[in-house]
């Protein structure tokens, strides 16, 4: 692949640069938002690897004008745990995030997943369901027959990661990479209190997030095989999973029933 790194800091770009090189990829750097906007059209990059502070225009504005104008993967660099739902807020676009200071386990991880992900077709949808749960993105928000939900602000992103991989089985270190981005020993226990606060909210809904003992957790909706069949369905592609008659096109309502897991374009 063609990776386009973008950071101001030459020390970022020419790490990142030798750990995605190592990896086989090719790569070209660009040092502020302006420069990686040309080398976008420029170069063509399958990847865009993007710091979210840039001087002039910054990250969060180059993501969405990639969104705006490119279907080009971006994984937005945020440098500190306090800005990572402030980022997220901001650029829903962004198909992942990666905090700094990065290892290259953490970045290598990042890619190949965002990787596989489009290569299955898979891109971020602004609003998902499953089941009477309905997840606003962009809004960063959760409701259940019109009642709003207040999970904490990682506990909103841990959801999400349950209902992007409906029915697959989870383990506590796969999450705490995947949401945290961060896997240290001892430190899935973060995961296990975010579960518990979310089964709380869940309570009556048909939703459910087991337990797997000794392995992890899985995100089920009460029909787990209608969400099975549905959870792979981007609006607007046709799925051999689910029957052309439960598609619709991006940006319409569609009603499946209320047991399936269901993606609207963004």
């Amino acid at each position: 692949m063609k990776i386009l790194v973008v950071d101001d800091d030459q020390s970022v770009r020419d790490r990142a640069a030798a750990i995605l090189r190592r990896e086989g990829h090719t790569v070209v750097t660009a040092r502020d938002g302006e420069d990686a906007l040309m080398r976008v059209d420029g170069e063509g990059p399958d990847l865009v690897l993007l710091d979210h502070l840039l001087p002039g225009v910054d990250g969060i504005e180059v993501c969405c004008i990639l969104r705006a104008r490119s279907d080009v993967p971006v994984i937005m660099m945020i440098a500190g745990r306090s800005d990572i739902d402030k980022v997220a807020g901001s650029a829903p676009g962004a198909d992942d995030y990666l905090l700094k200071p990065f290892t290259a386990r953490d970045l290598t991880a990042r890619v190949r997943a965002v990787v596989g992900r489009v290569a299955r077709g898979w891109r971020p949808a602004a609003l998902l369901l499953a089941g009477p749960l309905v997840v606003d993105r962009a809004r960063r928000e959760a409701r259940v027959g019109g009642r709003l939900l207040t999970p904490r602000p990682k506990g909103f992103d841990l959801l999400v990661a349950f209902i992007d991989r409906t029915g697959l089985l989870l383990s506590r270190e796969q999450l705490l990479g995947d949401v945290w981005g961060y896997d240290v020993a001892g430190r899935t226990r973060t995961v296990d209190v975010h579960v518990s606060h979310l089964r709380i909210l869940l309570s009556g809904t048909g939703v459910t997030i087991e337990t797997v003992r000794g392995a992890g957790y899985r995100f089920v909706v009460a029909d787990e095989a209608t969400a099975r069949r549905a959870h792979s369905c981007v609006t607007g592609v046709a799925s051999p999973h689910v029957p052309l008659s439960l598609q619709a096109p991006s940006g319409t309502w569609a009603t499946p029933g209320s047991n399936s897991v269901w993606r609207f374009g963004s």
